[in-house]
């Protein structure tokens, strides 16, 4: 085969550093403005990119120039840099050192955008914990609780 094609859709989670509840609303769209600004100059697609005070969930097409890995390390290097110059409360700001990062089939890129852009609703009855335990359960990847978090 003459080229190589690429197509893979993906749900990204991380959370600030210790789950700090930071990221106001004013503040996170200007942050998910921003970081869909970084996924374009990786060639990656922002899909949709929500979340709440503690935590972002990004829908992307990832893009095959960079590993994924290298991706999530600029995109979260880059956006707390950013996020520093915005104002003092984000002088000490970082993101939880961790990921997740699972790959979604094409046909439900819809309902990710959908439950990506409800997160507040969402989190009125379930934690970042909660979510991202039964969002590995419900993707088969085998963790260590002990690990999780920082």
């Amino acid at each position: 085969m003459p080229q190589s094609l690429y197509l893979v859709h993906t749900h990204i989670i991380f959370s600030t550093k210790h789950r700090q509840p930071i990221l106001d609303i004013e503040h996170r769209s200007k942050l998910y403005a921003y970081m869909t600004g970084i996924l374009r100059n990786l060639e990656c697609h922002s899909i949709t990119i929500g979340g709440i005070e503690d935590h972002v969930h990004i829908g992307c097409v990832i893009t095959k120039k960079y590993a994924p890995m290298k991706v999530l390390e600029l995109l979260k290097k880059d956006s707390s840099k950013w996020l520093k110059t915005l104002s003092p409360k984000f002088s000490d700001f970082h993101w939880q050192d961790g990921y997740g990062l699972f790959s979604i089939s094409p046909s439900h890129v819809e309902s990710l955008r959908k439950y990506i852009m409800s997160q507040v609703e969402h989190h009125k009855t379930e934690t970042f914990q909660q979510e991202f335990i039964r969002l590995l359960k419900k993707n088969d990847v085998e963790y260590d609780e002990r690990y999780l978090w920082d």
